[in-house]
């Protein structure tokens, strides 16, 4: 998939913007922007892509996209037939971090706030939200000015506070992925995204980029800091992360969905780049998981 960059800029003399969209279907792009993105789905279902996650969407989902995160709504073939009657309809709110200021959400008052934005760069969705809640989002379109934007604040105040989310990129492609004009590092970042839990190899690499495997070793160290199969390792084991606490496999399964061939590297790299086994993730993970709970 190509990136788009999407310019979310014309705002209309208000510091962010919020607006229904309603079409036959979304845009299938995997575009990017540096405006978080809020997201309500009202109509419709298929597949959400952000970052390195791929989940089913279907309304009443929310969701908060965190600046220059890459993602895509695509819905169900369904929706792309001629003689469709079907319709996709969301809120989205784009916003950016210093919207009120450069100041204003560093205040104690708002400390949780910029917690929530921080929170919101590996993509976060809101699970089992009211119902009430969702129609203070779907009104913000409706509002302007001062009315607009204490409303969207109360909205932030409520998702900052809200426990049942679910972090969808993994550690490693947030910590791996950076914005690029070169044409030759987005199409060796695409072939590392859609194969790093594949058979994958440098050399296959190098031809994308049109280079023999020494020049490219080189220049992929020198642009990215790091060796290509060290990316790739982060990216693995960032994803092993996002399986072990979504709890779907275990932890010799997750391996190999990891793109790993055994357990024993997996475990070595795993403690290499998180600084424990797997095993100690998960109980550090549960744990902390009991605590918030408990709060």
């Amino acid at each position: 998939m190509k990136l788009h960059f999407l310019d979310r800029s014309s705002l209309n003399n208000s510091s962010f913007s919020a607006r229904v969209n309603e079409y036959p279907n979304f845009l299938k792009v995997w575009h990017y922007h540096p405006e978080m993105e809020l997201v309500v789905i009202l109509k419709s279902q298929g597949t959400c892509f952000v970052g390195d996650s791929i989940e089913k969407f279907k309304p009443k989902d929310i969701v908060l996209i965190g600046k220059n995160l890459p993602h895509m709504w695509q819905n169900d073939p369904e929706y792309f037939n001629e003689d469709s009657q079907l319709k996709a309809k969301a809120v989205s709110v784009h916003f950016k971090k210093d919207f009120l200021g450069s100041y204003f959400f560093e205040t104690p008052e708002m400390i949780h706030l910029l917690e929530l934005f921080e929170r919101a760069k590996f993509g976060l969705k809101f699970l089992n939200v009211s119902n009430r809640l969702i129609n203070e989002i779907t009104k913000l379109p409706e509002l302007d000015g001062f009315n607009k934007t204490i409303a969207f604040l109360n909205v932030l105040n409520q998702l900052a506070k809200y426990k049942d989310t679910q972090k969808l990129t993994s550690y490693g492609f947030v910590n791996a992925f950076k914005l690029t004009k070169s044409i030759v590092q987005d199409k060796v970042q695409a072939y590392i995204f859609n194969n790093f839990n594949k058979d994958i190899s440098l050399e296959e690499a190098a031809k994308i980029a049109n280079m023999n495997a020494s020049a490219f070793s080189r220049y992929f160290k020198r642009v990215n800091r790091k060796t290509f199969s060290k990316y790739v390792t982060e990216i693995r084991v960032g994803y092993a992360c996002k399986l072990l606490i979504e709890s779907k496999f275990n932890i010799a399964a997750v391996c190999f969905e990891s793109g790993f061939k055994n357990i024993s590297n997996f475990n070595r790299q795993f403690k290499v780049i998180m600084n424990c086994t797997p095993s100690e993730f998960l109980k550090n993970y549960k744990s902390e998981a009991s605590q918030e709970e408990n709060n």
